[in-house]
């Protein structure tokens, strides 16, 4: 296994994400009464990458959600990345509310989402999702408007590829919300709400379900869905505004393998699961016509190196556009597993296991020309560059790195190609 690095184990006890979800009280009253939260708390600045930080040729502009627990209201960054030299700088932080941990970019129009990852909002057991328009010139957002999650701890927020709806996967309980986007960029209420059930293995993480992700496919007629507390990934068949169960479609993972984040193979028929449990990335068929996962993984491989026995829980996964390399991050080991992935049949090789500078990566990203990977270091309050070799996929760390409080999630502006 060629050039693993190993890096500290930092906590030797399972992550809760109950440490996460309680929401300071000026926050829920700030988010209950619907004051501005979009108030930007440092303007944009003259820097490397222009007047007021506007774009340029060299530059890409990104987002930054986190936890806001314990610190500044201020939970959404805004930075720039320099193409050509990598160096990040940080741009502006806004008052997103309580929490607003993880993003999604509109993928025709410039407005953001963020979900408040809060247990109880307006008196109910549910987190909220906000939609922000984003400045032309300088990337600054302005709240649109929030809608109820329905559904208490929403982790994870995605767009379908045809940007009509914003699908939501609410941790506790494990439901998935679905929310109409209007003409605006604004969210409607929740036009469904689907619940899922049963339990798993592991009694501590496993005693209920837990929606950890929900992310339409290429085609853009199915949506996928990772259920940590059940072992299940599900299928549903998106039928215009509304999710319809694909009978016979689900995959049942491996009993506490905790399935957590998905990603697509660019053109082969095959799924990436990235399991929290038992640390390791699972190879599923899917056939894109009928919507039918597995039923069970192909291939199982480690995320961490042979031979090491820290606890460890992988957060995120992604391709390379060439569909040559995956990467997956490892909280715990603190590091990220890079993968070399078979032309022909997606095979995986471990190829490098590289630490993160920091603790606790949890969310990483390309940026749009896929030279550099960043990488939100949790614990450490750090967001991270590495640049990456094209023809091999391998990373090598840089200088490059930016302070921020609990950064969760990283989202460009910008497609990545």
């Amino acid at each position: 296994m060629a050039d693993a690095q190993r890096a500290p184990v930092t906590s030797s006890r399972a992550p809760s994400r109950r440490e996460f979800l309680a929401a300071s009280a000026a926050g829920l009253v700030a988010l209950a009464r619907g004051e501005d939260g979009a108030a930007v708390r440092a303007q944009p600045r003259e820097d490397s990458f222009g007047a007021h930080g506007q774009s340029s040729a060299d530059s890409d502009l990104l987002y930054i959600g986190s936890y806001t627990d314990g610190g500044p209201p201020e939970g959404i960054h805004i930075a720039r990345l320099d193409r050509r030299s990598g160096k990040l700088r940080l741009i502006a932080s806004v008052n997103g509310g309580a929490n607003p941990s993880f993003l999604a970019v509109h993928p025709g129009r410039p407005v953001l989402y963020a979900v408040n990852e809060i247990d109880e909002y307006k008196g109910r057991a549910s987190g909220a999702v906000r939609a922000f328009a984003i400045a032309a010139d300088t990337g600054a957002i302005t709240l649109l408007g929030e809608q109820p999650s329905e559904g208490a701890a929403p982790c994870f927020v995605s767009v379908d590829r045809g940007g009509r709806m914003v699908l939501v996967a609410n941790y506790t309980g494990g439901s998935l919300a679905l929310l109409p986007i209007g003409a605006n960029g604004a969210l409607g209420p929740a036009a469904q709400v689907v619940q899922h059930h049963g339990t798993g293995a592991d009694q501590e993480r496993q005693s209920g379900p837990h929606a950890h992700c929900i992310l339409a496919d290429p085609t853009n007629r199915f949506a996928l869905s990772a259920d940590l507390g059940v072992d299940r990934v599900y299928v549903y068949r998106i039928d215009g505004q509304s999710l319809r169960h694909a009978d016979g479609g689900d995959a049942i993972m491996r009993p506490g393998s905790g399935p957590r984040h998905i990603a697509f193979h660019p053109t082969l028929p095959l799924v990436f699961i990235a399991n929290e449990l038992d640390s390791t990335v699972a190879t599923l068929g899917f056939d894109r016509e009928r919507g039918i996962l597995g039923p069970s993984p192909r291939e199982i491989h480690s995320t961490v190196p042979e031979g090491w026995t820290g606890r460890n829980y992988p957060a995120d996964i992604h391709f390379a556009s060439s569909g040559r390399t995956l990467y997956v991050s490892n909280r715990g080991h603190n590091s990220l597993a890079v993968f070399s992935v078979a032309e022909s049949t997606g095979a995986l090789t471990l190829d490098q296991v590289i630490a993160t500078g920091g603790d606790w990566p949890r969310n990483f990203t390309l940026d749009p020309s896929g030279r550099w990977l960043l990488v939100a270091n949790q614990r450490s309050d750090s967001v991270v560059v590495f640049e990456r070799d094209p023809a091999t996929g391998r990373l090598t760390p840089t200088k490059e790195r930016i302070a921020v409080k609990s950064p969760v999630c990283v989202r460009f502006l910008a497609p990545v190609k």
